[in-house]
């Protein structure tokens, strides 16, 4: 057994506190103008609908000008909208009813690196003596040739590219039209700074902050240790996997990054969230000291197996490391589905909904990918029409279009996402998973998820400190002030004897719940929440 000792952060946003986001990938959430693709316009269209849900935030992936290498984390112009997903004015529509129906909106900001056809990387090819070459990370070939290190892509292929004009290589840790930007250099971080306001003052009221764990690199660019050998390797990831990696990603250097951009988000009561994608618990903790970000995204979550030993170990150490300041996450665009990998089908989503329980039950912020309120699984992608770059440009890697493919909304044509004859992704679901058809089934994921929502409203003022506490089998359990959270993950049911007397106040499954007994009964992969009465 063991309490939370984490500290809170300070100077945050009170709209934070016991707050749920919801993630929009933006071309697969609705398209309003019939070109396949999602947009801004549809967004605002169907913000009703995440008011009803019961989410707080609305976290929207990157909208600006972008030739879209990488689907919009290539940007080319930070203080402007993509024209195929609207203009400034279509945002600021957005952003106005958002707050009309009591919505924060949280735009995905994408730091670490450009596109290489924003204005800044053209001068820099184009003069290398000019003062943009310096917003970049540039070095002469090693001492034999080829790239300066052994630094690899997240993507696949080395983190370096020759620009043969000028014999340097220039470094991207994704694909080469993303190249990394020099945050040692004051005028870049001038220039970002000026960005946020710029956002800021047209009513957003926050950022996710895309690669926030990789900003600063090592100002000598040295190797980093390779813990594996390479050789029959051909994923990305795991290719990458193959190194330890000490001198790209998290350097301390960039906490003074995130304390300046706080003192400017203070000013305008809004949030900086960032994509700490780090697996040990400690890393993220020194990401998020509590003066820089507000909140950091843990990832383990969403590469755990289904076990209780390992739910247990995935939420404890960093609950206890960090307390409010992490954001909770089962899902996103970057991962499959959860349903899909806790066993798919029914079951898949039983567990889902009985580890979103969970999340909710923690301080911190959790957030929904779009979808994961329906339960849906990985959408089915043929190899000839993914577009994910892991996928087509890596042989043999499927990447990650199956958990993008467009949002179901109504039975019909495209199920309601479009009008087009084409969608950007094939749509991958049924009509029996859209929104329009659970919402008239009181029984259907959604209302689950909604009643989940609802529930989490009501432990606003619930104790900070979290104590785990012994279980049965197969069992996940903690409390929280007069509140007990017990995730059976077990497929049977399970009975738990806690001590004292329990009245069951949420449950993800449907069994029958007393009104007072010193017995709680768990059913197959769900959580009940009970409150001790004495």
């Amino acid at each position: 057994m063991s309490d939370t000792t984490a500290t809170p952060a300070a100077n945050k946003p009170a709209w934070l506190h016991n707050a749920v986001g919801y993630e929009v990938y933006v071309r697969s959430f609705a398209d309003s103008t019939g070109n396949g693709i999602g947009d801004l316009m549809g967004i605002t269209e169907r913000l009703e609908y995440l008011a009803w849900l019961g989410v707080d935030i609305v976290w929207i992936t990157p909208c600006y000008p972008s030739p879209m290498a990488d689907h919009g984390y290539d940007v080319a112009d930070y203080v402007d909208v993509e024209p195929i997903f609207g203009d400034l004015e279509a945002m600021q529509e957005l952003i106005g009813r958002a707050h009309e129906l009591g919505l924060k909106v949280v735009l995905d900001i994408v730091p670490n690196h450009s596109s290489d056809q924003h204005r800044w990387f053209r001068a820099a090819v184009e003069d290398p003596s000019g003062p943009y070459r310096d917003y970049y990370l540039w070095r002469d070939p090693a001492p034999g040739g080829g790239p300066p290190n052994n630094w690899v892509a997240h993507f696949g292929g080395p983190a370096w590219t020759l620009d043969e004009a000028s014999g340097q290589y220039y470094c991207h840790l994704f694909l080469p039209e993303q190249p990394d930007l020099n945050w040692r250099n004051p005028a870049l971080r001038a220039e970002f700074e000026q960005t946020l306001e710029f956002w800021f003052e047209r009513g957003i009221d926050g950022f996710r902050i895309d690669v926030a764990h990789a900003l600063i690199k090592d100002s000598e660019f040295r190797d980093n240790p390779q813990i594996a050998d390479l050789a029959g390797i051909t994923h990305p990831r795991e290719q990458f996997r193959c190194f330890e990696h000490r001198y790209d990603l998290q350097q301390s250097e960039s906490l003074e990054i995130y304390r300046a951009w706080r003192r400017i988000a203070e000013r305008y009561d809004t949030a900086l969230i960032g994509e700490t994608y780090v697996l040990d618990s400690a890393g993220l903790a020194d990401l998020v000291p509590g003066d820089g970000l507000h909140l950091g995204f843990w990832f383990a979550p969403m590469t755990m197996p289904w076990t209780a030993p390992d739910i247990e170990q995935t939420l404890r150490e960093t609950s206890e490391r960090l307390g409010d300041r992490v954001g909770w996450v089962q899902s996103s665009h970057d991962e499959s589905r959860p349903a899909t990998r806790f066993g798919g089908g029914e079951r898949g989503r039983r567990r889902s909904l009985a580890f979103a329980a969970m999340l909710f039950g923690l301080p911190g912020v959790p957030f929904i990918y779009q979808g994961e309120e329906l339960g849906l699984e990985d959408g089915d992608v043929p190899p000839e029409l993914r577009s994910d770059p892991i996928a087509t440009r890596n042989v043999g890697a499927v990447g990650r279009d199956v958990c993008r493919t467009p949002m179901p909304w109504e039975p019909g044509h495209n199920l309601g996402f479009s009008n087009a004859d084409e969608t950007w992704l094939p749509l991958g679901h049924d009509a029996e998973d859209s929104v329009a058809v659970q919402r008239q089934n009181p029984e259907a994921h959604v209302h689950k998820m909604r009643s989940l929502l609802r529930f989490r409203r009501q432990l606003s003022d619930l104790d900070p400190a979290v104590t785990w506490t012994e279980a049965p089998a197969g069992v996940v359990a903690f409390r929280r002030g007069d509140h007990l959270f017990v995730l059976n993950a077990n497929d049977e049911a399970v009975t738990m004897t806690p001590g004292g007397t329990w009245s069951v106040v949420h449950r993800t499954g449907v069994g029958q719940t007393p009104d007072s007994s010193e017995t709680i009964l768990l059913e197959g992969a769900e959580t009940v929440v009970a409150k001790h009465t004495a």
